[in-house]
């Protein structure tokens, strides 16, 4: 229904929507029973709705711009997730200690815990506001792949300083300090690792299913989530691994499986991960109708906001700054005020928020009442806004289009030469680094997870020589077929052309083109040969041969139907299909020797007898 008017699609993001379509629910639910009887469980979350989201980020994540602002990305998720959650927590503290907040029943650890699930930026809600935004590419990377790895950073942060709060505030020394540290690089790596090595099984999976492609699309789903699972049970970060897992095996399981296992995979997965988008926004707007769970401090929450938001702006600038020492592209101030503007928070921090302890966490109903307030405002209120604001400070867009050739030949030399570059200087800089991954990929990574036909079919130059040759080839066809014959091929006047451009409309010669004579003069048409010989040659005898040679060419011979076997593992392609393709190829071949043989002066008709008892023969 929302998608029906873009008027208000255009204005109001999706997500904000279901907010508010969740809230109305609820309010139903509640008038009707007086009890909440839906809400949204972090086990669901984590195991069921978070899952489908972030492999479709992987998975269609682009690698290149993904790897090349890889630091920035790192630096913007670990060191900005952890300064917005010790500065926020530290400031809440600090102003509860002046007494304006009343008295709550909690102490430093769970201020820093709640700072903890508050700071993260969350990959659902960004990816919701930023998609219908459009803003250019690097800053949608940096934004979308912060909010990514950050999901991982923050759970890590909330499970050390839960760690913390069990055990007491008075056993918490220094060795406790250090093991949180440790821990926090050993989950975060061990999630990457498991991710890369389940992406390598999938890739080397999808390598043998050629006679079991109807499983195949299977094979993507489960071995993901199958990372997802043993990363949870190894109690890694089971989000970096399902990220990890789509971003490396992309490229190998694209080039294995079939085109319609390709878009099945495609589809699924787009389709898996709007519906679980829109049942946690739904769910968010449901939840918050309890009264349950409602505890109102007003300066808690509003101070909230507002350190959030400070301590967002002074991270991004600090940061960007040291990173503008480094980066070729400059990160300007309009892209500060967006990335500082677009740290939405959303379903994440509510997750873990529910998954406090009431027991140990004395406040855990001003906590969840706080995140409620926050992820509502930062979805419905930024996200409202940030569209107006990226179109009045004139953010540069992105550009939907397919690089022409010539833009795709001078991105690989200049590739090659800043590489090249980097080597002699002794520096190793993105480039050297990407093109030493990529020989290394060439010689043992695809020979082994990539299917031998897989690997033919990556050289693009000649498939792009092939393609222009196609172009050539019907261009030269389609003037000759205008000027009624291909003799122009052999005038000296073009002897020296080149990708002769026929596409600009010619004044029209003495003689008429054959399709131009079959549209103006219609008539019955003779398709007797011999009647046709005995006949004077007229424009009517030349019309009628045309006829003739034209159904000849294009009409399709009927082949004996064979009854279709049942198969589980195969999808049987339609006989339209086939007769369509065959009968291309067919035209195709036909035209190009005929332009073959009319270019070098050569009188084809006995090779086309040939042509024919071979095609007869291979039909029989």
């Amino acid at each position: 229904v929302f998608q029906l008017s873009h008027k208000v699609t255009r204005v109001v993001p999706e997500s904000a929507l279901l907010i508010v379509l969740g809230l109305f629910l609820g309010g139903i639910v509640w008038a009707a029973d007086h009890i909440a009887s839906f809400a949204l469980t972090p086990t669901v979350f984590f195991f069921y709705l978070l899952p489908p989201i972030v492999l479709d980020a992987g998975y269609f994540m682009p690698n290149r711009l993904f790897f090349g602002n890889l630091g920035s990305i790192l630096l913007y998720a670990v060191i900005g997730t952890v300064w917005n959650a010790a500065t926020t927590g530290l400031s809440l503290y600090g102003v509860y200690q002046t007494g304006i907040m009343g008295h709550l029943n909690t102490g430093l650890l769970d201020f820093l815990l709640f700072g903890s699930l508050i700071a993260a930026v969350d990959p659902v809600a960004v990816l919701a506001v930023f998609e219908e935004v459009h803003v250019n590419e690097i800053l949608f990377i940096i934004v979308f792949g912060e909010s990514l790895l950050n999901d991982a950073v923050t759970v890590v942060l909330y499970n050390v300083f839960e760690s913390f709060v069990t055990i007491g505030p008075e056993n918490v020394t220094g060795i406790e300090c250090v093991k949180g540290i440790v821990s926090f690089f050993v989950v975060s790596l061990g999630g990457t690792l498991v991710g890369i090595f389940f992406a390598f099984l999938l890739s080397l999976v999808s390598r043998f299913t050629k006679h079991v492609r109807i499983i195949e699309p299977g094979f993507v789903f489960i071995i993901s989530y199958l990372s997802y699972l043993t990363a949870e049970m190894l109690s890694l970060s089971a989000i970096l691994a399902i990220t990890f897992c789509g971003i490396c095996c992309q490229k190998y399981v694209k080039a294995n499986i079939s085109e319609q296992s390709s878009t099945t995979v495609r589809y699924t997965m787009k389709m898996m991960a709007s519906g679980a988008e829109t049942i946690i926004f739904m769910f968010l707007g449901i939840s918050a109708v309890n009264p349950d769970i409602w505890t109102w401090n007003t300066a808690f929450i509003l101070l909230t906001l507002v350190f959030i938001s400070v301590y967002r702006v002074i991270g991004v600038v600090i940061q960007t700054w040291i990173l503008n020492h480094y980066r070729m592209v400059q990160l300007e101030i309009i892209d500060q005020v967006v990335m500082s503007y677009g740290g939405l928070r959303g379903a994440v921090a509510f997750a873990l928020v529910a998954l406090l302890d009431g027991d140990k966490v004395r406040e855990k109903n001003l906590f969840v009442s706080t995140t409620i307030v926050v992820v509502f405002f930062t979805v419905i209120f930024q996200g409202l806004t940030i569209k107006p604001l990226v179109q009045w400070l004139k953010v540069k867009k992105t550009e939907h289009r397919e690089p022409k050739l010539n833009e795709k030949l001078h991105g690989r030399a200049f590739d090659h030469i800043l590489s090249a570059i980097e080597d002699i200087s002794g520096q190793i800089g993105h480039n050297y680094l990407r093109d030493k991954w990529s020989n290394f990929d060439r010689k043992f990574l695809s020979k082994v997870l990539m299917r031998r036909s897989a690997q033919k079919s990556r050289d693009q130059i000649l498939n792009v020589f092939h393609e222009l040759n196609l172009k050539d080839a019907i261009s030269y066809v389609a003037e000759g077929e205008r000027r009624g014959s291909l003799a122009f091929i052999r005038s000296p006047s073009t002897d020296n052309m080149v990708n002769v451009d026929f596409s600009t409309p010619r004044p029209s010669t003495v003689e008429g083109s054959v399709s131009y004579l079959l549209r103006e003069k219609a008539g019955p048409v003779c398709l007797d040969m011999q009647a046709l010989e005995q006949r004077r040659k007229s424009i009517r005898d030349t019309e009628d041969t045309v006829a003739h040679h034209t159904l000849q060419q294009y009409l399709y011979k009927p082949r004996q139907e064979h009854k279709h076997l049942y198969s589980r593992h195969e999808i049987m392609h339609s006989e339209d299909e086939k007769q369509d393709k065959e009968i291309f190829h067919r035209t195709m071949r036909k035209r190009l020797e005929s332009f073959k043989s009319t270019k070098l002066g050569i009188n084809h008709s006995k090779k086309l007898n040939k042509i024919h008892k071979r095609d007869r023969g291979q039909k029989r």
